[in-house]
């Protein structure tokens, strides 16, 4: 961790107890497959964290961010830990997955943590960014969140991006200048990262022509 980001004692501290927290809380709930919780610091913290490191070495202002299909938590309690005074709200239509939200984020002691039972499309809006984790594919993800925020959406995921966006943009109508793929592998050195990628899609401001980031 501390390789890739500076961190407070306070964050070290956090951290360091995600994965007791998430092994206890997997033995009764099974939020995180049991064959990769062995994984979790790699797999399931770092992996959600490119997140941050895209946002930090941007300098993007994270005012209230909405985590769609969170899960256990994921991307969204490694990243209320690296941005406290960001307004973090986790919504999945699952309600055992939000217990582990909120157990986790009240041990941590999380208080820029909302922990929402429902589906995103019954939310009324209002956020900066939408971030998730390969909840489905783009063209039925993209509609989902449409109108729930203002600057854009962080999605991680793997494979052929190009080809998901791309059929997106064709079934969606959505421009493709719209959409940036950066490789976590430049961020991060393990082998898991090879094919993983951060895909940016912006509200309006275009970023680059559709291509992976060099």
């Amino acid at each position: 961790m501390e390789q890739y980001f500076e961190l407070t004692a306070k964050q070290r501290e956090q951290f360091s107890s995600l994965e007791a927290l998430y092994r206890e809380w997997n033995s009764k709930i099974n939020v995180i497959s049991r064959k990769d919780i062995g994984q979790f610091r790699v797999h399931h913290l770092l992996h959600s964290l490119a997140i941050a490191r895209y946002v930090k070495d941007n300098s993007i202002a994270f005012g209230n961010v909405l985590d769609v299909g969170t899960g256990g938590g994921f991307p969204g309690i490694p990243l209320a830990i690296m941005f406290p005074d960001t307004h973090f709200t986790l919504c999945d239509s699952i309600g055992k997955k939000i217990k582990v939200v909120e157990a986790v984020a009240q041990a941590l002691g999380l208080k820029n943590v909302e922990a929402r039972w429902c589906r995103c499309e019954t939310l009324a809006g209002g956020y900066d960014w939408v971030v998730s984790r390969a909840v489905t594919e783009f063209r039925n993800f993209m509609p989902l969140v449409e109108g729930l925020y203002s600057e854009g959406v962080m999605y991680l995921k793997g494979g052929d991006v190009l080809s998901e966006i791309s059929e997106c943009c064709r079934v969606c109508s959505i421009p493709s200048a719209l959409f940036c793929v950066h490789s976590i592998a430049e961020w991060f050195d393990d082998e898991f990262f090879k094919e993983k990628y951060l895909v940016i899609k912006r509200k309006e401001l275009p970023l680059h022509s559709l291509k992976r980031s060099n």
